[in-house]
């Protein structure tokens, strides 16, 4: 999963951004430094299914004794590079919150409640054309103190591994239609239009099942004109 395509113009806001308030803090004020890989940076760890925990790719039942409260949704999609090809045995990793806009983290203190039954974490596997498939509860939104009334749109976070540790790369997704959306500094962050539409995902019907979940579409390309834009890109 190398990273070394052109990038593409307006994908990436800059590194200080002011309507980003923590971003001042977080933007370099040296030059980078460039640290040479070495052989367990570029050949290793490989991750396969079954290296996965029981349940990982199914969120609403990870926990012994409940089922994860909230609106089940099915997330799916196709990873991909820059020619269609699929990007086969990626590890992809996700985190949300609940649906009630909370994390199950104890730097959380947002006062909604916390559900006894959900992680807010999975893992799944990319097959041999690149698609992937969790099975979820739909976040809610949360304040997050930026500005005043402040709320991030409801999201979730995905983590990509290619065959090595430097070969991550790490995104979001939104869900489509959030009024939250073109108020969110992040998101809005995203100079090009279209490169912010690639971070929304689309309902899908068909994939969707009666009586029991959602499901949306969320296919990921790791570099080129229509990549997915990151949140570190190299």
């Amino acid at each position: 999963m190398r990273h070394f395509a052109v990038v593409p113009a307006g994908c990436y806001p800059p590194n200080d951004t002011p309507a980003y308030r923590s971003s001042e803090k977080r933007a370099p004020r040296e030059a980078a430094i460039r640290i040479p890989h070495t052989v367990s940076e570029r050949c290793g760890p490989h991750y396969g299914a079954e290296a996965l925990r029981p349940h990982a790719a199914d969120l609403t039942t990870q926990v012994a004794g409940g089922v994860a409260q909230g609106q089940r949704i099915i997330v799916h999609g196709r990873v991909s590079d820059e020619h269609g090809r699929p990007e086969a045995n990626a590890l992809v990793e996700v985190w949300q919150a609940n649906a009630a806009g909370r994390y199950r983290h104890d730097g959380d203190r947002h006062d909604a409640p916390l559900d006894p039954y959900f992680t807010g974490a999975g893992q799944v596997v990319t097959d041999a054309d690149g698609r992937y498939e969790f099975v979820t509860i739909e976040p809610g939104a949360y304040p997050w103190g930026n500005h005043h009334n402040a709320w991030r749109p409801r999201h979730i976070h995905f983590s990509l591994f290619g065959q090595a540790w430097a070969a991550r790369l790490v995104t979001q997704m939104y869900f489509p239609g959030d009024p939250l959306l073109p108020l969110d500094p992040i998101y809005m962050g995203i100079a090009d239009g279209a490169a912010r539409e690639r971070l929304v995902s689309a309902f899908d019907l068909e994939r969707t099942v009666p009586d029991h979940a959602l499901a949306y579409r969320f296919d990921i390309v790791l570099r080129g004109r229509l990549e997915t834009p990151w949140e570190e890109r190299s």
